[in-house]
C-alpha cells in the first residue's frame, strides 16, 4: 500500500496569511501538459484536478494515471476533486491516492460512503476534503467537518466551463464560515472557491472568506502570469 504520509503533510504546510491559488489542470493544454507544469511550478500553490464518472456530473474527466504522471512532474500538492456516485467513491478515493493525491475532496451528496471515503484518506496518509453543488444546503456538510482540511463551495452547476456566478455563492460562503467557526476548525479547515473564478469575481468571494480559488483560464490564459499571482495574493483578508 502506498503511504502518503509525508506528502499528505504538504496540506498542513499550506500558507493561511494570504489567498492560495490552485490552478485547475481542466483548464491546461493537455497536449502539452509538462510545459504548462513547468511554467505554473513557481506560482501554483496546489494543483487541482477534476475526477467526473459521467453519472454525478457530465462527461468524464481524468484518471489515475493522469494524476501519477502528474505527480512525477511536480514537487507541489496535488488535490483531486471526486465528483462520482456514491458507489465508487471510496475505491476512487484509494485509486487516486495511489497514483500520487495529497488531498481528496469527496461530496457530501454521497452521504455515508463520503464519509467512509474521508476516513480511507486519511489511513493511507493522504487528507480529505468535502466538496457541495451549488443547489446543496451548505448545512449539508456539517458533519465531515470534523474530518476534512478543505471545504469546497461551487459557485456554478457542477462540471460545465464558462458559467457565470451564482448570485447565492458569497452568502453560501459567509454560511460556510460561520459553520466552520462553530465547529471550532478554523485554523484547520481552508474554505475554497470553485467555479466561474474571474478577475471580478475573486475579489468579491475572497472578501466573502474564500481561503483559496480555483484558478482556470484566469492563470492558464494570462501572459503575465507573475503579475496576476501578485495580484491574487494582494487581495486582503476579510477576517
Amino acid at each position: 500500500m502506498t503511504s502518503k504520509s509525508l506528502l499528505g503533510g504538504a496540506i498542513a504546510a499550506l500558507p493561511r496569511h494570504r489567498l492560495l491559488g490552485e490552478f485547475s489542470l481542466w483548464s491546461a493544454d493537455l497536449a502539452n501538459v509538462e510545459r504548462d507544469l513547468h511554467r505554473i511550478e513557481p506560482y501554483v500553490d496546489l494543483h487541482h484536478i477534476d475526477v467526473a464518472d459521467a453519472r454525478f456530473t457530465p462527461g468524464f474527466l481524468f484518471f489515475p494515471d493522469f494524476v501519477a504522471r502528474i505527480a512525477k512532474l511536480t514537487a507541489k500538492p496535488i488535490h483531486v476533486h471526486l465528483m462520482v456516485e456514491a458507489e465508487i467513491v471510496e475505491e476512487q478515493t484509494r485509486q487516486f491516492i495511489e497514483a500520487g493525491a495529497d488531498l481528496v475532496s469527496v461530496h457530501a451528496e454521497t452521504g455515508e460512503a463520503g464519509l467512509r471515503a474521508i476516513k480511507l484518506a486519511k489511513r493511507l496518509g493522504a487528507e480529505a476534503g468535502v466538496v457541495l453543488r451549488l443547489e446543496t444546503p451548505v448545512a449539508e456538510a456539517e458533519p465531515f467537518l470534523a474530518e476534512v482540511a478543505f471545504f469546497t463551495l461551487l459557485g456554478t452547476s457542477i462540471g460545465v466551463k464558462g458559467q457565470s456566478l451564482s448570485d447565492k455563492a458569497c452568502g453560501r460562503l459567509g454560511e460556510a464560515r460561520s459553520m466552520i467557526r462553530r465547529a471550532g476548525r478554523e485554523k484547520a479547515i481552508v474554505l475554497a472557491a470553485d467555479g466561474a473564478i474571474r478577475e471580478q469575481t475573486v475579489p468579491l468571494l475572497r472578501a466573502a472568506g474564500a481561503e483559496t480559488v480555483v484558478l482556470g483560464s484566469l492563470a492558464f490564459g494570462d501572459e503575465d502570469l507573475p503579475g496576476r499571482i501578485a495580484w491574487l495574493h494582494a487581495l486582503e483578508s476579510p477576517f
